[in-house]
């Protein structure tokens, strides 16, 4: 029987689809996501269909799956030929805001999602704004009273679950910026493991709950990538820090992702878990490479084909114009004579495409059944932000890096009042940042959503930011893995998300957890036998 997992912040499921995907032979589940809570509608909807997709066995989807991906019926035909697996799917997807739907009901869902079962997995992470380095320095504010600051307290929600259910094992992820995040009277991480470790009794002082009976006996918190530094008197591992922080590259994610994330086991449960092994670092251009090639579209202009030739050909780049490089300048001049419109145009939410698969973990990703491409469309661009990306994508060739402010020509500067200022004290001076093709891809955030200036795909004959699909591999989202919603909403749901196959290494540090446990209560059941055959 698979064990069952409770998924909340759940986003659009890269988490649990990390853990779905482990499997105990070819075709069963190890691990079975028996509720996913999550509050935004539109990840929600994507949270749904991919449990809809799960309810069948493995590789066994139905065509009609691949004809709502492909646009050929709604979601909602999809559904009604498939009532009973769609039943299950709705159940299992829950729409609900944590701190905002009565605890009362989140208790019944979850009771009710676990059939009895003791022996559980709770997975997620709060949302992380509140904690973000990033965040904290543009605001110029530290964190200074958790108590009335709503983001940070969407921690409680998981500390009172697991205060109350008990699970056996958690897995919690956050950004690394929890670190340093601090309150008036200490760091709020510090905080965190304490209250992780005893969620019983830290629960109780924050919240007078009387009617439910806390039973939680406490957790050991482990690293995922780092042994411990040593162990208290009661066996607790003691860690550094920054030996929480998970480096996704090290770990076969072809993007420098850093987050915090923590392993917790139940007392009751004796086991020392591994830790993930580390691989060679994946290049962006390994996933994303056979995707189909598209133009940008044109956002202040008729868009065709030819108006985007005309617009990227009238770049404004002179030899002596190029800061100390005429390999740059030599590059966009070859670059130029080379452009050409796709056969995809600008792409759609489906492309049909059977020429190529990815090179990096064709398992993984690829699923012939699909026959093309989901959510691979680009966005429109302005002149002078597509004359921008070419020239990053070109200087990114040339020389291996993305371009600062300093490294444009002026006549490419931005034009924001504090261009000078980026320029001189290098403050935000990457406003415009080219992926590079030979190396891990720099971290996919939800901002990604917003205008793609970080995210300039490194061709320059596509002379684009890059799409939800391409996004999605970087994040490891199998290619038969649809996010519903606006082109908008999906990157925010791309951006959100743990990527699936990191996920699925942490799914095999975890499952020994369960067999040990599976293992100790089949030993306890012999030790009856024969104490009453005796």
């Amino acid at each position: 029987m698979a064990i069952p997992v409770v998924d909340i912040f759940a986003g659009p499921g890269g988490l649990g689809e990390g853990f779905s995907a482990l499997l105990e032979d070819k075709s069963q589940r190890y691990f079975d996501i028996a509720l996913s809570i999550e509050k935004d509608s539109e990840a929600h909807k994507t949270l749904t269909l991919r449990s809809f997709f799960r309810q069948f066995p493995i590789g066994e989807a139905p065509e009609d799956y691949y004809s709502f991906v492909r646009g050929e019926i709604s979601v909602d035909e999809l559904y009604e030929r498939y009532p009973d697996e769609a039943l299950v799917a709705k159940e299992e997807a829950w729409q609900a805001e944590l701190g905002k739907i009565s605890n009362t009901e989140v208790d019944k869902k979850i009771t009710q999602a676990l059939r009895g079962e003791e022996n559980w997995l709770l997975i997620g992470g709060p949302p992380c704004q509140a904690y973000s380095v990033v965040g904290r320095s543009r605001r110029q504010e530290k964190i200074l009273d958790a108590a009335k600051d709503e983001r940070v307290e969407l921690y409680k929600q998981y500390l009172r679950i697991l205060a109350v259910h008990s699970p056996a094992v958690f897995v919690m992820e956050n950004v690394k910026g929890i670190l340093s995040a601090k309150t008036q009277e200490s760091s709020i991480f510090s905080k965190i493991l304490k209250d992780l470790a005893d969620p019983a009794e830290a629960f109780l002082e924050e919240v007078d709950f009387p009617e439910v009976e806390i039973r939680c006996k406490g957790y050991k918190i482990y690293s995922l990538v780092n042994k411990p530094q040593s162990h208290e008197l009661d066996g607790r591992p003691v860690y550094n820090q920054k030996d929480f922080i998970i480096y996704a590259e090290n770990h076969g994610v072809p993007q420098t992702r850093h987050r915090v994330i923590l392993l917790g086991i139940r007392n009751d449960i004796n086991f020392v878990p591994d830790t993930i092994n580390k691989v060679e670092h994946v290049p962006l251009i390994k996933v994303i490479d056979d995707l189909p090639k598209l133009r940008s579209g044109l956002s202040k202009q008729k868009d065709t084909a030819k108006n985007w030739l005309k617009a990227v050909g009238n770049i404004d780049i002179r030899p002596d114009s190029v800061p100390e490089s005429t390999e740059v300048y030599s590059a966009v001049q070859e670059q130029i004579q080379k452009m050409e419109p796709f056969e995809h145009g600008v792409g759609s939410n489906f492309i049909p495409w059977i020429d190529k698969t990815c090179t990096y973990k064709k398992g993984w990703f690829h699923d012939q059944k699909l026959k093309g491409v989901a959510n691979h469309n680009s966005r429109g661009h302005m002149d002078s932000d597509l004359h921008r990306y070419f020239y990053a994508a070109c200087f990114g060739r040339a020389k291996g890096r993305s371009p600062k402010i300093k490294d444009f020509p002026k006549s490419l500067y931005p034009l924001h009042k504090n261009v000078d200022q980026a320029v001189v004290e290098k403050k935000f001076s990457d406003r415009f940042r080219v992926q590079i093709a030979d190396y891990p891809a720099k971290t996919i955030t939800s901002h990604i959503s917003k205008d793609g200036h970080y995210y300039i795909h490194p061709d320059p004959s596509q002379c684009r930011s890059l799409t939800v699909r391409e996004a999605a591999r970087i994040q490891t989202f199998p290619d038969n893995y649809f996010f519903c919603g606006s082109r908008t909403s999906q990157f925010i749901q791309v951006g959100n998300a743990v990527p699936p196959l990191l996920a699925n290494k942490i799914s095999k540090i975890v499952s020994p957890i369960f067999k040990s446990i599976g293992a100790g209560l089949s030993q306890q059941m012999e030790v009856k036998s024969t104490a009453v055959t005796a």
